[in-house]
């Protein structure tokens, strides 16, 4: 059986790391990293997601709040509500739930949040500078499956790498930090061979390029897409898909991209769903701004 990477026990530990750090923070004189996570409109799902961030916020030192709109919010008025949370001296970090309502274009409402409190690191500036192997905000689902490869000793020098799925928020950062450079970037570089898959993958052309992969990396909400029989013994398996499905016994779960039951009695290792990727992504982003925080400390800091 496949040894199972405990997200959520890494995630406290990680969380607990940062409690330390940010007690220290403090202790030195700063104010507490502060987060507000805007909310459009009234998907229990989001609000959900939402309400997590802010108590593992909370859970850290970090004052976090939630600012809610209703779903007839305009664009531009988004927009302006976001630019106030930019100029405030007193906000690190800004996150804007998704999705949002039809109608707002989600890329201009991305990049209207300042890079420097970009914590979901949507912004196209932190984008480009990690493409670019440059420091930045790091999408916290991406960031949380790298730190799970290096936390869990997961050996990725030279090593082939399957992501499956092409978003740019989940599947292109986490395949462009895997074949970056670590003698260009320390943090984040992983050195592995990439192969990206995608909807339009043919069948046999996924489960060929998964047959070789050393990681298989799936993002693509798909319940069931990674069979044992795309799995290479001893493989690793990072299951981000999430989906609520209703089983035989009318009884609903979540599931992820991998037939769990199936592919553990193959892989080397594996995570679960849920229990892997999703409480990582949480305990990343209260990560992100932290680093938010002391980026701004450091700059206004340089102007005085």
């Amino acid at each position: 059986m496949a040894r199972i990477l405990n997200g959520k026990a890494l995630a406290n530990e990680i969380q607990n790391e940062l409690r330390q750090n940010i007690a220290n923070w403090i202790s030195l004189g700063h104010r507490a990293p502060s987060i507000r996570c805007i909310l459009v409109g009234n998907d229990p799902a989001s609000h959900t997601y939402v309400n997590n961030k802010i108590l593992a916020a909370r859970n850290v030192g970090i004052d976090a709040e939630v600012v809610l709109h209703d779903s007839t919010i305009s664009e531009e008025q988004l927009i302006s509500e976001i630019q106030r949370l930019n100029n405030d001296s007193n906000v690190d970090g800004i996150l804007v739930q998704l999705p949002i309502p039809d109608g707002i274009d989600e890329r201009k409402v991305c990049n209207a949040v300042t890079p420097e409190k970009d914590v979901d690191g949507f912004h196209v500036i932190n984008v480009g500078r990690l493409c670019l192997d440059m420091p930045t905000i790091v999408p916290a689902t991406a960031l949380a499956v790298i730190e799970m490869l290096k936390r869990f000793n997961i050996e990725t020098l030279g090593r082939n790498a399957v992501v499956v799925g092409r978003s740019k928020n989940v599947g292109m950062p986490i395949a462009m930090m895997l074949h970056s450079d670590k003698n260009h970037d320390s943090r984040l570089g992983m050195d592995a061979t990439v192969t990206i898959c995608h909807r339009y993958t043919p069948k046999e052309k996924l489960e060929f390029y998964c047959q070789n992969a050393d990681i298989i990396i799936s993002a693509t909400g798909v319940p069931g897409l990674i069979k044992a029989n795309m799995v290479k013994p001893g493989a690793t398996v990072i299951d981000i898909g999430i989906t609520k499905i209703t089983d035989a016994n009318g009884k609903s779960r979540l599931v992820g991209d991998v037939d769990y039951d199936e592919v553990s009695k193959i892989a080397g290792a594996i995570t679960p769903v849920p229990g892997g990727v999703g409480p990582m992504t949480v305990a990343m982003l209260m990560q992100n701004t932290f680093q938010a925080a002391r980026y701004l400390r450091d700059k206004t800091a340089n102007l005085q």
